[in-house]
């Protein structure tokens, strides 16, 4: 019998999507209601990148015994990545896992959020794995448990510039958030899989997000890459042409955004990482069926949108997919592998010996 995620899978592959070199063009899904027309709807709509997945199980399933625990969860509050975290506190997941949580909103670098982590000044952080993939390679004490959701990066073009596809940016100059960006990586990778060698053959300036598209227009740049909310903003309000997003092609499955808990968490109170980790997968699907509910969340924490763009934007995205067993480890690994490509993680990293270092299943077997 097929599986509803392996189902997914097939609806995703048989889409628009499908190569990488291909431009994708304008994501935004239509807007419906929900409940099961609008499920058939969905199924039915090849520009939806966003599809049905496993349930995580009864609300309240992943409780600690005993007293309340309380931990602090830190991440970013603009990003609407991360609008599981203030959806679990307004939405009372974290309450009904046995949890007092106190969310931390974290402005430093990774370096410093992934030392908080580790140190115990956080037990818990929301973030990217391509942003945390290289830190973690450097020994943090900290684990990955769970993926979040997929698809939040994004590629952009002036429409009718010539650049429509990933492979056009051969000879010309990418705009980026900063040099180590996430998004930048990763469209790097792609760039490498298609023959384009991303040092040698594109060339990078680097602008604040909001001036991104400012710059595109004035021809300092050919294209330019950032993640939501920014970038769906960008594009909604300059008419941009989408190149691609992290969800094209065979990253149709994988995971951006991750949960990491620090290490001495899962050893001295798993039932605690267990809850935590089990609290923002039962979000993630509520999320994933409210969306709008979800987005008159987040909204008081955008800039320069509306509910409707951010219902949009979350519908954009995979918050239903995920995974937090061997798959997820398969996802680092892979991405592990993939940064050597752009030469982020030393060549001579074993990319399996290190997922399986930095990531735990607490939801599953003690590890």
């Amino acid at each position: 019998m097929t599986s509803p995620r392996s189902s997914r899978r097939a609806l995703l592959r048989a889409s628009g999507i499908a190569a990488l070199a291909v431009p994708v063009g304008a994501m935004a899904p239509r807007s419906f209601a929900p409940g099961p027309s609008a499920l058939d709807a969905l199924l039915n709509d090849p520009s939806a990148i966003c599809r049905p997945a496993v349930s995580s199980g009864a609300t309240g399933a992943f409780a600690a015994p005993g007293p309340r625990r309380k931990l602090k969860l830190s991440f970013n509050a603009n990003s609407i990545c991360t609008v599981g975290a203030t959806a679990a506190l307004e939405r009372g997941f974290f309450e009904r896992n046995n949890l007092d949580v106190e969310l931390v909103n974290f402005g430093g670098s990774t370096d410093q959020l992934l030392e908080a982590i580790a140190t115990g000044k956080s037990d818990a952080g929301i973030g990217m794995a391509l942003r945390w993939l290289k830190p973690l390679e450097q020994g943090f004490d900290v684990r990955i448990s769970t993926a979040i959701h997929g698809g939040c990066m994004r590629l952009f073009s002036l429409r009718d510039s010539g650049v429509n596809t990933v492979a056009d940016l051969r000879g010309k100059t990418l705009g980026v958030t900063d040099m180590g960006a996430p998004d930048k990586n990763f469209f790097g990778i792609v760039a490498a899989k298609l023959g384009v060698d991303p040092e040698r053959d594109i060339s990078y300036r680097v602008f604040p997000a909001d001036l991104l598209a400012e710059a595109l227009k004035r021809g300092e740049v050919q294209a330019i890459t950032l993640g939501d909310p920014m970038g769906w903003i960008l594009r909604e309000r300059d008419n941009l042409f989408e190149i691609a997003n992290n969800l094209s092609g065979e990253y149709a499955d994988r995971t951006c955004c991750i949960l990491g808990l620090r290490g001495s968490l899962i050893r001295e109170d798993r039932a605690a990482a267990r809850a935590v980790t089990g609290a923002l997968l039962e979000t993630q699907d509520w999320v994933h069926a409210n969306p709008g509910e979800a987005a008159r969340i987040f909204l008081p924490h955008a800039r320069n949108t509306n509910a409707e763009q951010l219902e949009a934007m979350l519908r954009s995205h995979t918050h239903g997919d995920h995974p937090h067993d061997a798959g997820l480890r398969d996802q680092l690994a892979a991405y592990i592998e993939e940064l050597k490509i752009v030469r982020v993680i030393r060549p001579n990293t074993n990319a399996r010996r290190l997922a399986d270092r930095i990531y735990v299943d607490v939801l599953g077997a003690p590890a």
